[in-house]
């Protein structure tokens, strides 16, 4: 059991890119068209958008403890965020990346997935998780409210990764709007989420953002806009556009 043993204290969530080269749509093997510059000077730029497949993780719950019972490292399976008198959450656990114990939180690799998203959608959670899918606000704070939690994002296009990680995630309550806190960036990638640091999530049914930029109807997706972005990994698929920042 030394492999369960080294990753009982992974807490975080990862994120994981992938640039698509020229922002053409990847294909469901991962592979890639040729001219990938642009994006990957994006990346370095530390402006991340969804020209960018994702996949957010959480790894506090992806534990040997909650998986001791199912016998399964990677893949679907169920965790019981309040112990185990409590409910359990079917998630996707990934026991690979940076020393494995993650639980995939969002996944983005075709496009076919709408994340322009209510806030009750993006509160309960929807799509697939063996394909695209957000897991859930509600969920995603109680992940993050637990204990120390950090957050990786890694990027990758053709032979070439980057990535960045913050020591310091957590999503507040839905009464205090999801609001974003994020710090203690490290990486090769650039430092994009610190602009969204202190912002509440938006969607196009409910903005609490006192500028009244409506930046969630702009750029149709769910996220914590300021103004607009300086990354935007649930708006349009395969869409580079302008972000107002």
């Amino acid at each position: 059991y030394c492999c369960w043993l080294k990753m009982l204290f992974t807490l975080g969530i990862l994120l994981l890119l992938t640039p698509f080269p020229s922002f053409q749509t990847m294909t469901n093997e991962k592979r890639y068209s040729t001219g990938s510059d642009q994006a990957k000077s994006r990346a370095r730029d530390g402006r991340y958008t969804s020209v960018f497949t994702t996949e957010v993780i959480t790894g506090n719950k992806c534990t040997p403890a909650n998986l001791f019972a199912s016998s399964i490292l990677i893949g679907e399976v169920d965790i019981y965020p309040q112990g185990k008198e409590g409910q359990s959450v079917r998630v996707y656990c990934d026991m690979e990346t940076d020393g494995g114990g993650w639980t995939v939180f969002q996944r983005r690799m075709s496009g076919k997935t709408d994340f322009y998203r209510t806030w009750n959608e993006y509160s309960v959670g929807f799509g697939n998780l063996s394909e695209e899918f957000w897991l859930g606000n509600k969920l995603l704070h109680n992940l993050t409210s637990t204990g120390p939690v950090s957050l990786r994002v890694d990027m990758q296009s053709g032979n070439d990764t980057a990535y960045a990680h913050y020591a310091n995630f957590s999503i507040d309550s839905e009464e205090r709007h999801y609001t974003l806190t994020v710090s203690g960036f490290t990486g090769t990638a650039g430092d994009s989420m610190r602009y969204h640091n202190g912002r509440p999530f938006s969607t196009h049914d409910k903005d609490p953002d006192p500028l009244g930029i409506h930046c969630a109807r702009a750029y149709m997706g769910g996220w914590w806009y300021k103004n607009c972005y300086k990354t935007n990994l649930n708006g349009l698929y395969g869409i580079n556009s302008n972000n107002q920042v």
